[in-house]
């Protein structure tokens, strides 16, 4: 057991750096020199400012990733701007009756109108790329001896770029109507709409052949 002051560290404090000691226990020491000393403590200044300089190249190697990825996600998002309606308005036929009784039909992108029909609601993205995504609920026959019924019909979507009959139009497919009105249009729009969609109109048309629209999408402008 050592203790401070004993004759083996007295021993060790006089002798010489780099000197083997013989203690009094007759074990021999190597003093180490204060050169060896010196050497290692270069070398551990060495290793932590090597690892400080990789830290800092690290460093800004991930910031260099992050910069890329953000800069990606940006263009990713200007090329998939969407389409977004939310809500539907049911057919409403008539716009009015002129003075001398001629009636106004409500004629909407050069689409005539089906006999009255409702919907509950409706939910619409179309991409960039022109796919189509509707989600419908409750389009029912709101006149006549079917109404409330969803007379057996179905249904397909047109997206209308452009004010008046001269709108560019883009269709999906044809779904039916489940026997509570609801129905789901996951689908690419045939042709590809522009690439800028000015004034847009979202139609939920008959797709018995006749064409006629039953319900329309309210634009999501936020």
């Amino acid at each position: 057991m050592l203790r401070l002051g004993s004759d083996r560290n007295e021993g060790l404090q006089h002798a010489a750096p780099g000197k083997s000691v013989r203690m009094p226990d007759g074990m021999s020491m190597r003093v180490a020199s204060s050169s060896n000393i010196q050497n290692k403590e270069n070398d551990v200044n060495q290793n932590c400012i090597g690892n400080l300089r990789n830290g800092r190249a690290a460093r800004t190697i991930v910031c260099g990733l992050l910069m890329a990825l953000a800069v990606t996600g940006m263009a990713s998002a200007q090329e998939t701007t969407e389409l977004k309606f939310r809500g539907g308005i049911g057919v409403i036929p008539v716009t009015g009756v002129a003075a001398n009784g001629t009636v106004n039909l409500n004629i909407v992108r050069g689409v005539n109108p089906a006999g009255p029909w409702r919907i509950a609601d409706l939910d619409a993205v179309v991409s960039s790329y022109g796919r189509i995504r509707v989600k419908g609920r409750g389009l029912l026959l709101a006149a006549g001896n079917g109404i409330g019924t969803n007379a057996g019909a179905s249904v397909f979507a047109t997206l209308f770029c452009g004010a008046g009959n001269a709108a560019a139009s883009s269709s999906s497919n044809r779904v039916a109507l489940d026997a509570d009105g609801d129905f789901r249009i996951d689908d690419a729009l045939s042709p590809a709409p522009p690439t800028t969609c000015d004034t847009p109109a979202l139609l939920i048309r008959n797709g018995g052949g006749s064409g006629v629209w039953f319900a329309a999408g309210i634009p999501d402008l936020k």
